[in-house]
């Protein structure tokens, strides 16, 4: 590992066999008694700005799914046999040059293998997080990568839609908007804006909400507290995407809000690996956004700074 970025084992939340990576600025704590998950990003000394189920926190094995709370990675469509596959067991870690990998055993129901590659910028709080897919069956498998981030409450998340255009110089749609069977565009919690669509959480909603976006500026993210966690990711121009074309997508319910990013459907032939990298961002003294204009005035020049 570079110099000014450490890695050490410690317990965490009952966990006794987790790793926390840390440059003096931030740290991150990655399971391997469970996983592959990242269960906690912050500010050094700072409150976990990922959520935390603590009635789940320590618990291990068994066949019974658990979200736990923290980053995970999944793999598109949503179908329940295989979206679902509890990581209740052990994931090994692997120290790299300049960064650690933790690996999953082959998941038995679907052949899929994760993995994730975490390097932590020195002197930055900026970290770069790879997905990787590999398939070990004996045929193809279609799928797509998906970057889960379980934000701790109370928070907004921030979509950027397309650029902006006028009529008539723009006949042609530029982007989609998804919907799912239980989105209500009524709800309060939605802002549908000119510019981005900010999703707040509302701790101890009645009902779950989810949307997402075709994003092509390669960004979302997460405002709380006055923290803001920004998640820079490539978008492939012509591409297809899973969930009518998402990039970007969030999902919200009495807990917490989580903050997804998507690759490409792919073609995984037999042996080989997808990967889906996401680049992460956190800053103090951001006021969390309420409109378009917040937006512009405080999210974006930090969005800028990082060069996503």
């Amino acid at each position: 590992m570079a110099p000014a970025t450490t890695v050490e084992r410690l317990s965490y939340g009952g966990w006794p066999n987790c790793y926390r990576l840390t440059n003096g600025i931030v740290d991150l704590v990655m399971t391997t008694d469970v996983g592959p998950r990242v269960i906690r990003l912050g500010f050094c000394g700072a409150p976990n700005e990922f959520h935390e189920y603590t009635d789940q926190l320590g618990k291990m094995g068994g066949d019974q799914g658990r979200i736990y709370g923290g980053h995970r990675l999944w793999h598109a469509p949503e179908e329940a046999a295989r979206t679902y596959v509890p990581d209740n067991g052990p994931v090994s870690i692997e120290q790299h040059a300049g960064f650690v990998r933790i690996v999953q055993p082959v998941e038995p129901n679907t052949g899929i293998q994760k993995e994730i590659d975490i390097r932590l910028t020195p002197a930055e709080a900026h970290a770069q997080v790879t997905h990787r897919l590999r398939n070990t069956t004996l045929w193809p498998v279609e799928l797509a990568p998906w970057a889960i981030s379980v934000m701790a409450p109370g928070g907004t998340a921030i979509i950027p839609l397309p650029p902006r255009g006028t009529h008539p110089q723009n006949l042609r749609p530029s982007g989609t908007i998804a919907l799912w069977p239980y989105t209500d565009m009524r709800d309060p919690r939605w802002t549908w804006g000119g510019k981005y669509v900010l999703a707040r959480h509302q701790p101890g909603a009645k009902t779950p909400q989810k949307a997402g976006a075709v994003v092509p500026d390669g960004w979302c993210a997460y405002a709380r507290a006055g923290h803001l966690f920004v998640v820079g990711f490539d978008h492939i121009a012509g591409a297809t995407y899973p969930d009518l074309g998402c990039t970007a997508e969030t999902w919200m319910d009495a807990d917490m809000l989580e903050v997804e990013t998507l690759g490409p459907l792919t073609r995984l032939e037999p042996g080989a690996a997808v990967e889906h990298c996401e680049r992460w961002f956190l800053f103090a003294d951001v006021p969390v956004p309420q409109d378009d204009d917040d937006v512009d005035r405080s999210v974006l020049p930090r969005v800028h700074e990082a060069g996503v």
